[in-house]
């Protein structure tokens, strides 16, 4: 018994130190899912890929089940945080989407959540294979979710009430960030230079903070071992941040869920790689 549970605990802990050091969404996403065992869930059985000069290298996977039951996963290279899952083809080529699933990782540990999507596809898998998208995706809501901070692990009701709370608060943050006139398209390394020292100029060097971001008479008050400008807050953030952002939350958000916020920041970019008919290349 003893042996069991160490060997466990050395498992979780080199996931863990994995994610950490690597870095990486892929890897995130096969830790994740080798720890809970849902990698043996789907198994694949035909790959699609689009290539364009234009736009990120879109990839399609059919697969199936252990009831047998087929269905199609769609992932773009630039978006590696997200899977778009729908129903396989009728004869027609019409299909459904179902769920959007979002897994990523950071230093912190994991999120990965399953949100319900509304919007229709034509597929056509035979001869030269295209995908279209006939009725603009809808995101509705996230039914399910898990939560993996450094040694805890948070499931079921409380992981979901967690993580849509962070979804609602994130939404509220990006709609602001959308009217700040900044250019979208940015890969996410760019997006996180720019954006981190406006939300969170305490949390940066000195040098990247914006020159007006601390003013004469400015009222600092300390949370999560920060101490935040208040006043720079009421200054830049609209009303329904503002405890958000001086509460330390926000910041917390950040650092553990960044690549939601840059989705929820790119959505529309993300949406407009299916805005026309793709073309498909079996590549198994």
């Amino acid at each position: 018994m003893r042996k069991h549970i160490i060997y466990s605990i050395n498992l979780t802990f080199l996931a863990a130190m994995l994610i950490i050091f690597c870095g990486c969404v892929g890897l995130t996403d096969k830790t994740g899912r080798l720890l809970d065992g849902s990698s043996a869930a789907d198994k694949t059985v035909n790959i699609y890929r689009v290539y364009s000069s234009s736009k990120s290298d879109i990839e399609v996977e059919i697969v199936v089940n252990k009831k047998n039951e087929r269905s199609v996963i769609i992932t773009a290279k630039d978006f590696p945080m997200i899977k778009l899952r729908g129903t396989y083809p009728y004869d027609d080529g019409v299909f459904y989407f179902t769920s959007l699933d979002y897994l990523a990782g950071s230093a912190h540990g994991w999120n990965e959540f399953s949100q319900e999507l509304y919007g229709t596809g034509k597929m056509i898998l035979t001869g030269t294979g295209t995908l279209e998208v006939t009725e603009a995706l809808e995101k509705l809501q996230i039914t399910k979710g898990r939560i993996h901070r450094y040694d805890t692990r948070i499931t079921g009701n409380e992981a979901l009430t967690s993580i849509r709370n962070r979804y609602d608060r994130i939404a509220a943050l990006t709609e602001w960030m959308l009217t700040a006139g900044k250019t979208k398209g940015q890969k996410i390394d760019v997006f996180e230079k720019y954006w981190k020292p406006v939300l969170f100029p305490e949390a940066v060097p000195q040098k990247n903070r914006p020159s007006s971001w601390q003013q004469g008479g400015d009222v600092f008050r300390i949370a999560e071992d920060i101490n935040w400008n208040t006043s720079y807050t009421k200054r830049i953030f609209p009303e329904e941040l503002i405890s958000v952002r001086d509460s330390g939350t926000l910041l917390r958000d950040w650092e553990e869920a960044l690549s939601l916020i840059y989705l929820e920041y790119e959505w529309e970019n993300f949406l407009n790689l299916f805005s026309q008919k793709l073309i498909l290349n079996k590549i198994k």
